[in-house]
């Protein structure tokens, strides 16, 4: 972080997010247990928490977490190894936050960011999907904004930071009861042409383009990103748009447009891989190693395309016998969204494939694809380590930060196959093999290529995305999000 942060003095940043910090839980035993909140985007925003004052507003997601807020009536200070958080968890109506979750934010607004719509057969947006939409996505929005606008009270200018696709509504409502509040807005998933949006209700489409341009900066990980929201803001909006300089005008109001590639904690992550945690690990997998080591770190989640992957892989052991048991696949997966039918059925679908492609080119002592479906951070810092191959294939990603941590620690000069279709495709994609995520063909040819590279290429290669990598990290990326609150609010 830059010294010219703003100090413990300034007002508290408002962090406003739907998954927070921590999540609360009860043991076998009935103790109240305490752990750090999954996904990117927590991780991404806990550099910013221990850099300055912040008050995080998030959901109350599990049972404890709602007696937690209960308990609290407000702000309740959290304890976490990389520090301490003042957290206010907000707990939804049950009902209202599973039609929220559950119908709207996931699969609607996941799968229309992500193109994942089989659109003759889905959606199929009913009575419904829109009582969800009253009665789940605005109830929750609106029970945020609320807990916002109390903190807000006898602030002066203060800071409030959205994040993401659950809250896209409520930046209107804080906007409507703190007119001169400053409010930014960060999306973590793709932001997808307007063909795409034009598939959700035109209700909802104006409610979220108008909580949305509420804020003063929205951000998002790429320029391709950012050009394509341009975009739906003039065609599905009709505002004025300034495509040079990234600028909405909405109403009486002039909203900046940016982005702001998020980096890795490369130091961080080499420290854990030195760890004797990830050494244990290593042991067990450099002892069962064959001569080419391919792996994928992904969550199970249909937008990842871990089918396609490995009927490229499957192509490439019919194309190449020479490779037959000399190369193992290893797809860690972590369990992702198993309450939702489409991801129950893409699991199945993942472990028959891989049932058939071990079948095909198996021998009684070589399985091609080893399978492990388990969320397991050591062990996969232990594969990142020692593979020749990460495949990162996804349809569409908001940037896919694994890309970026396994050549971080890598020791093998692996090679990084990576689908044009994620955030980090603008940054890696030129010492990366950039594929088509639809193209089998494709990704089988890259598959040979990286395997049968020579030395002196996979080195280029590798430390050019070393090099990258290590320039930019979360604390870069809050830098420049706060330069930009500076410059508009001042400017």
């Amino acid at each position: 972080m830059t010294s010219d942060q703003p100090t413990d003095q300034a007002p508290p940043l408002i962090i406003v997010s739907n998954r927070g910090p921590a999540q609360f839980d009860r043991d076998a035993d009935g103790n109240r247990v305490i752990s750090r909140g999954g996904g990117g985007l927590v991780t991404a925003l806990t550099g910013l928490a221990t850099h300055r004052r912040v008050l995080w507003v998030a959901s109350a997601m599990t049972e404890e977490d709602a007696v937690v807020a209960r308990e609290a009536g407000g702000p309740a200070e959290i304890e976490l190894e990389e520090g301490s958080y003042e957290v206010e968890l907000v707990a939804s109506a049950a009902a209202a936050y599973e039609l929220f979750y559950s119908v709207i934010a996931n699969p609607l607004l996941w799968f229309t960011q992500h193109y994942l719509w089989d659109l003759s057969n889905a959606p199929d947006i009913r009575v419904d999907e829109k009582a969800a939409w009253r009665g789940g996505y605005r109830v929750v929005n609106d029970d945020i904004a609320r807990a916002v606008l109390k903190r807000l009270e006898g602030e002066e200018r203060p800071l409030v930071m959205f994040h993401d696709y659950h809250l896209y509504t409520a930046p209107a409502i804080v906007r409507a009861g703190r007119p001169e509040a400053f409010l930014h807005h960060f999306v973590h998933i793709p932001w997808p042409h307007p063909d795409a949006w034009r598939i959700l209700p035109r209700e909802w489409r104006d409610e979220i383009f108008d909580g949305l341009l509420s804020n003063d900066i929205i951000g998002f990980h790429t320029a391709a990103y950012v050009h394509n929201f341009l975009d739906c803001c003039r065609e599905l909006v009709g505002c004025e748009v300034d495509y040079r300089n990234e600028v909405v005008r909405y109403g009486d109001r002039e909203i900046w447009v940016r982005a702001y590639p998020l980096g890795i904690d490369a130091e961080r992550l080499r420290r854990v891989a030195a760890t004797e945690e990830v050494a244990d690990y290593e042991r067990e997998l450099l002892a069962r190693r064959r001569e080419h080591l391919i792996i994928r770190v992904d969550r199970a989640d249909l937008s990842k395309n871990v089918l396609r992957g490995f009927t490229a892989f499957d192509q490439f052991l019919a194309d190449h016998p020479e490779f037959h048991e000399r190369v193992t696949f290893i797809a860690h997966l972590q369990p992702s969204r198993q309450d939702v039918p489409e991801y129950q059925e893409y699991l199945e679908r993942i472990e028959a494939l891989v049932a058939v492609v071990n079948h095909r080119h198996g021998t009684t002592d070589w399985m091609p694809i080893d399978l492990r479906i388990y969320e397991n951070f050591h062990e996969a810092v232990a594969r990142y380590k020692h593979f020749d191959l990460l495949m990162v294939n996804s349809l569409f990603d908001g940037m896919n930060l694994v890309a970026k941590e396994a050549p971080a620690v890598n020791t093998r000069d692996g090679v990084l196959m990576l689908s044009e279709n994620t955030g980090a495709h603008e940054e890696l994609g030129s010492c990366a093999l950039s594929v088509n995520p639809f193209d089998i063909e494709e990704q089988a040819e890259a598959i040979h290529r990286a395997l049968s590279m020579d030395f002196i290429e996979r080195r280029r290669r590798a430390d050019r995305l070393r090099e990258i990598v290590d320039a930019r990290d979360p604390g870069g990326w809050v830098d420049d999000q706060l330069a930009d609150i500076r410059a508009k609010r001042d400017g």
